[in-house]
């Protein structure tokens, strides 16, 4: 086992570590799917907008999808559906690649996959992938936190060498919950305290309280970098960084938000035994053995084989 560059959940105090791996893997070149702009503010923001990535046929397919998903029918593993805490709503739908063959074309799309292997400078496999629901009025918050800090001291990844792509399939309004990242929050690794319970993820997937930064240090990376909330309309993708500081606030609206989550990590960078010494998470969270993607081109709707209606949109 490596040894552990990101030590976390170990001290009685929080800690600050710099960064030390690389936000972009490779460097950019003329070929590459991503402009040298958008490959440079990667590297400094920790995050990147792709704004309309998806065609409007491709979202409503997702959407339909997405709302069938919701209802939780019979083939569904209910293992991975989390509900919301209170209300009982559906807050997310884990392993969705392997669940729908809508998704799981999703997941190997080459407008995604190659933006990923360009950035991690490595052939990916899914790390994760997931649905979140912010239902209207219902859809609760999601606290500030790095995913690096969870998938390094719980699942076992090593290096900060995975990115998450979150596919907006609602559209992101300021005022229903949208995604907010502290940029350059990437190159600061904060560690937390408190040591972890046994299987944590059963509470931390519907309120985490470990692997929780201190608010002292969410002030400070804040004062450094601000706070942004990127907005847009359905079929947007937001790339961030593992390590980029990130949460979002509950929705009281009646817009519902909702996006699919896709963690891309390197073939390199696989999962070992998790740091911080409890079992690791199961496969559906956090997947331990998989074939690098290979990306496919064409229209998701159609090589999905689904036929939408666009005068009858989905809100």
């Amino acid at each position: 086992m490596q040894p552990d560059a990101y030590p976390s959940r170990v001290l009685t105090e929080p800690a600050w570590l710099q960064r030390a791996d690389p936000v972009a893997h490779a460097p950019w070149r003329s070929d590459a799917p991503l402009t040298r702009e958008q490959h440079e503010g990667f590297e400094r923001h920790g995050y990147l907008v792709l704004e309309g990535l998806f065609a409007p046929d491709e979202v409503q397919a997702l959407q339909i999808e997405l709302y069938r998903l919701q209802n939780l029918p019979v083939e569904l593993d209910l293992d991975t559906v989390i509900a919301e805490p209170e209300s009982g709503a559906v807050r997310s739908i884990f392993a969705i690649h392997e669940q729908s063959p809508l998704f799981a074309r999703l997941t190997c799309d080459a407008r995604l996959v190659a933006t990923a292997q360009h950035l991690l400078g490595d052939d990916v496999y899914v790390h994760q992938s997931r649905l979140n629901y912010k239902t209207g009025f219902d859809g609760k918050e999601f606290y500030w936190h790095s995913d690096f800090e969870t998938w390094h001291v719980e699942d076992g990844m090593p290096r900060m060498r995975a990115l998450s792509m979150s596919i907006q399939l609602a559209d992101n309004h300021a005022v229903n919950g949208p995604l907010m990242l502290m940029p350059g929050s990437q190159n600061t690794y904060v560690a937390c305290v408190g040591e972890t319970p046994d299987d944590h993820y059963r509470q931390s997937l519907r309120r985490q309280e470990y692997g929780v930064p201190d608010r002292a240090s969410l002030t400070l990376l804040a004062e450094r970098g601000g706070i942004t909330a990127p907005t847009g309309p359905a079929g947007s993708v937001i790339i961030f960084d593992c390590n980029t500081m990130h949460g979002s606030n509950g929705n009281i609206t009646p817009y519902p938000r909702a996006n699919a989550f896709i963690v891309f990590n390197a073939m390199a960078n696989q999962l070992v035994r998790p740091y911080g010494g409890k079992p690791p998470r199961p496969d559906f969270i956090a997947r331990r053995a998989a074939s690098a993607l290979r990306p496919q081109t064409g229209s998701l709707s159609q090589r999905a084989g689904v036929s939408v209606d666009l005068a009858s949109p989905i809100s």
